[in-house]
This record gives C-alpha cells, sequence and structure tokens, in this order.
C-alpha cells in the first residue's frame, strides 16, 4: 500500500429537517451571534430559507442574508458579497444553497480578514489567510461543495480558476434532505450524474487515489445509482432523497481527496462559454470520455459496474467495463435531460475552441487515467456532438 493522505470536514450531520433547529446548531457549536448566510435569489423567494431563519433569530442571531449568488459566480459577486458580509460584522458565514453558493461561502470566510487578495488564492495551497468558521447546507444532491476545500470562481467572460486550500473545510456539514424535496426532475438527473462522475473519476484518479477515496466513491455509486430514477420521478421520496443527498456528500469526501480528472476538464469550457450548468456538461462528456480512457482504466471501471449492473459481475473485465458506459448512457436517456452537444445550442465548429479551453484545464488532465492531447478532446467532443439522441 503506497502511503496516503486523507482529509474530510470535522463535523458532518444528518438530520432531515435539521434547517429547522439550526439556530440550536449554530449555538450548540459555536457560540457566535452574527452570521452571513450565502445563498441565490430564488432560494430566498421561495421560502425555503425561512425556517432556518427563523431558528437563526429565535436564538438570538444576527442574520445578514446575501441572496446576489449566481451560477458560476464571477469575481466581482464574490468581492461584493465579501464586502457586505464584512461591512455586517460577520463572525460566522452559513453557505445554503448549491454549489456556487457554498463555493461564494467558503471564499468570503477567507477574505473577510483582508489579510489576502482573491487573485493571490487561486491555485492549490495559496489561501494564507486565517478563515471565520464556517458552515455548508446543501440543497441539491451533486456538487459536494459541501465537504470539498475547493471554490471555482469566474475569472474572464469564459475562464474559470478554482481555489484549492484545505483552509476550504467546512467546519460544520448539514445534509438535511428536506431542502431537497420536490427538486425538479431536470436539476435531480444532472446534479445526481455529477455525484456519480465525481465517484467515478476520483476511483480512477491516476493522483492520490487511496483506500478510503476508493471506500467512499463505491458507496457514493451504490446510493446514487439505486436512487435517481427514484428521485427523479417521485421527487417528494423521502428515503432516495436522504440516500442522494449522502451519496453526493461521499463522493464529495472521495474527490476531495481522489481529484477529478478528464471529464470535468471538458465540462468546464461547456459551461464556462455556453453556460451551461455544470451537471449537464459533464453528463454530456461522460460515456465519451470513459470509452476514451478504456484502454487504461477497464479494471477499475468493471470493478464500478459490479456496484451499479446487476449480473455484470458474470462477465469479463471489458464487458463489464462497456456496461458501466452503457448504464451512464441509458440514464441520461432515461431521465430526458440532453445527450449531445447539438442539443445545447454547439455548433460543430464551436469544437476547435472547447478543445483549446479544455487543453488549459492542467490541473485536472494530469488525473485523468489516460494521458489526453489535443485531437483526444477534439475526437471525445466529436463524439458526444454527434451523440444520438
Amino acid at each position: 500500500m503506497s502511503d496516503f493522505s486523507f482529509q474530510t470536514v470535522p463535523t458532518l450531520l444528518l438530520e432531515y429537517g435539521g434547517c429547522r433547529r439550526l439556530g440550536a446548531l449554530l449555538q450548540q457549536h459555536f457560540r457566535l451571534t452574527r452570521v452571513s448566510l450565502v445563498t441565490d435569489a430564488f432560494l430566498h423567494r421561495s421560502g425555503l430559507l425561512e425556517p432556518a431563519l427563523a431558528s437563526l433569530r429565535a436564538h438570538g442571531m444576527e442574520v445578514c442574508i446575501i441572496d446576489d449568488v449566481v451560477a458560476d459566480p464571477p469575481e466581482a459577486v464574490v468581492l461584493a458579497a465579501t464586502e457586505r458580509s464584512r461591512a455586517f460584522g460577520a463572525e460566522l458565514i452559513v453557505g445554503l444553497g448549491g454549489g456556487s453558493s457554498m463555493d461564494v461561502a467558503k471564499l468570503i470566510a477567507v477574505l473577510s480578514s483582508g489579510r489576502q487578495a482573491l487573485a493571490d488564492m487561486y491555485g492549490v495551497d495559496k489561501v494564507t489567510a486565517e478563515r471565520l468558521p464556517l458552515v455548508q447546507i446543501p440543497t441539491t444532491a451533486g456538487t459536494g461543495s459541501e465537504v470539498t476545500p475547493i471554490s471555482i470562481v469566474t475569472t474572464g467572460e469564459n475562464t474559470k480558476a478554482g481555489v484549492v486550500s484545505a483552509r476550504l473545510y467546512a467546519d460544520l456539514t448539514l445534509l438535511d434532505a428536506e431542502l431537497t424535496l420536490g427538486l425538479p426532475a431536470r436539476i435531480t438527473a444532472a446534479t445526481g450524474i455529477d455525484a456519480m462522475v465525481h465517484a467515478i473519476e476520483a476511483y480512477t484518479s491516476r493522483v492520490r487515489k487511496n483506500p478510503l477515496s476508493d471506500m467512499l466513491a463505491r458507496e457514493a455509486l451504490r446510493l446514487l445509482s439505486g436512487n435517481l430514477l427514484v428521485a427523479c420521478r417521485d421527487g417528494a421520496n423521502r428515503a432516495a432523497r436522504e440516500a442522494m443527498l449522502l451519496g453526493a456528500t461521499l463522493a464529495g469526501q472521495a474527490f476531495a481527496n481522489a481529484p477529478v480528472a478528464a471529464v470535468h476538464a471538458l465540462a468546464y469550457p461547456i459551461g464556462g462559454i455556453f453556460h451551461v450548468p455544470h451537471g449537464l456538461s459533464n453528463a454530456l462528456v461522460l460515456p465519451h470520455v470513459l470509452r476514451f480512457n478504456l484502454p487504461a482504466a477497464a479494471n477499475l471501471y468493471a470493478e464500478l459496474a459490479d456496484i451499479i449492473v446487476p449480473g455484470a459481475g458474470a462477465a469479463s473485465e471489458e464487458a463489464r467495463a462497456e456496461r458501466l458506459i452503457a448504464w451512464v448512457d441509458t440514464v441520461s436517456e432515461q431521465t430526458g435531460i440532453e445527450r449531445s452537444l447539438r442539443q445545447v445550442g454547439i455548433e460543430l465548429d464551436d469544437l476547435q475552441r472547447l478543445s483549446e479551453g479544455a487543453m488549459l484545464q492542467t490541473r485536472l488532465l494530469v488525473n485523468n487515467p489516460r494521458e489526453v492531447g489535443f485531437d483526444d478532446v477534439m475526437n471525445i467532443y466529436s463524439a458526444a456532438w454527434h451523440q444520438p439522441v
């Protein structure tokens, strides 16, 4: 066994309806009274936050609601949110929402001291500033941001950069599946497939793959694959929603330690240039990246197939790996999300630009089980564009 390290959040709480007693939880863990709650405008308007806000106020906490987070948050949003939180005098940051809200919450927590600029944090282990206490509460089962040390920021018109630092791990993560009840099937599908990508890429990562991340990835895939279609068909199914939420978090813990690779590298330009949601961007290229990786990862894909494809264990290694890819493709079809780049407004002439963007994601490509060149990326995008629908 090779040497390895493993990190994750110190406290993880799964409690159905936990947000209804958020004030008591925060009082128990932190004994602080000034809270910046980071979310988006839709969640704020929807009333989903009201039980949490009522609990916070009932426990004597003052709350600054920062609700201008948008998908793929640009630097300006992060910096403006930090200024609002700093002016309020926040002692504690709570991210409540999707991955973008939680990513912004992480950055507010480390930017609040004013001792380090955001531009100096991009990259791996560049954060030197101390951070405020941080709590993360996801409202979708997908990104895993609640348990990762990663925050992604839009840095230009079509470019993104990541801040990766152990200082971004939350102090407390609350998994409350009540917040995910009724999530539309389309969002459930895209975010659920995103979580499965995290598990698959962590399990096959060329860098820092280890027994703990493997264990988490396998259990994540078991939970996600067994409950995704149920959650899509019955959005109020509590058991399926809790399984999806836990599965996404376990996948997040896995890839926080054994990082993702080419699927994400090819998905980022799709989202950055064409503003396709991250989960859907991953789903569009997933089967084609898996097929490209087969020569280097067939044995690992076969092991994952044994978890999620009934009866796969009786076949050869290669056949089991192929069944995994076929299953992934079938899931997209069954959930009704787009399956081809053509369906999200991408033209054949755009593939060159996408490929150039993907090749810039060296932080991710180095983790892929098979080396990826420019021509390989073009071929993968081409397969995703020509994918029958």
